[in-house]
């Protein structure tokens, strides 16, 4: 899981290099008149600069998939350690991603309860407080990410004279930016919760009694 988080932040730097090298020959276009965009270096510049574009997609792809497996698994050993604080049933650990406007808070439910169940225990076999740090970090970058390349990819796909294509393509990069931030706390969070989980199973706590969850 984490090293897909890796390809994924490897990709965007890729993304971002490629973009910003693009955005200087279009800015030289719309201050200079340079057409070095449309020929040698600018050529190839757009080249890498959409191979970049199919490395991420790719890269997200595999690393979704990855990861709602990992985040479904995470789910079910939580209903063991502590149904009773389960907000969301386990098939929302993947359906949640899928429903428009929800999977903006629907997944954090299923990470809260996920994190909760998980709790680290102390080794006289007592709860302690693990702060929520990583899991609220991750979240909100993600939430932020989501949206900035949504508003970013609307820019490059409207931009038609030079000076806007310059400026969507440093908006761009800035986005690949926070979207590095938000997979950094995504690994910190992949490896909090792995880690909680393994300590919670090696103290075998019996569950609590279960309470009916959400299901979709």
């Amino acid at each position: 899981m984490t090293a897909l988080l890796g390809v994924v932040i490897a990709t965007d730097l890729f993304a971002i290099g490629t973009g910003l090298r693009l955005r200087l020959f279009w800015h030289r276009l719309a201050t200079e008149g340079a057409p070095d965009v449309h020929r040698g270096d600018g050529r190839l510049a757009e080249r890498l600069y959409g191979i970049a574009g199919l490395a991420q997609g790719a890269a997200l792809v595999a690393t979704a998939v990855v990861f709602i497996v990992w985040f479904h698994r995470t789910r079910r050993n939580a209903e063991v350690f502590d149904a009773g604080v389960q907000r969301m049933g386990p098939g929302w650990a993947v359906g949640g991603w899928f429903v428009p406007v929800a999977n903006f808070w629907f997944p954090y439910r299923v990470a809260s309860g996920v994190w909760e169940a998980s709790a680290q225990t102390r080794s006289d076999g007592g709860w302690r407080t693990v702060p929520r740090t990583p899991l609220n970090l991750w979240w909100s970058a993600w939430v932020a990410a989501l949206l900035s390349s949504r508003v970013t990819g609307r820019l490059w796909e409207r931009a038609e004279e030079p000076e806007e294509i310059a400026r969507a393509a440093g908006l761009v990069a800035a986005s690949d930016t926070l979207d590095i931030v938000a997979a950094v706390l995504a690994i910190l969070f992949v490896r909090a919760v792995t880690r909680m989980q393994v300590e919670r199973a090696a103290h075998a706590v019996a569950p609590a009694t279960a309470v009916p969850g959400v299901h979709p």
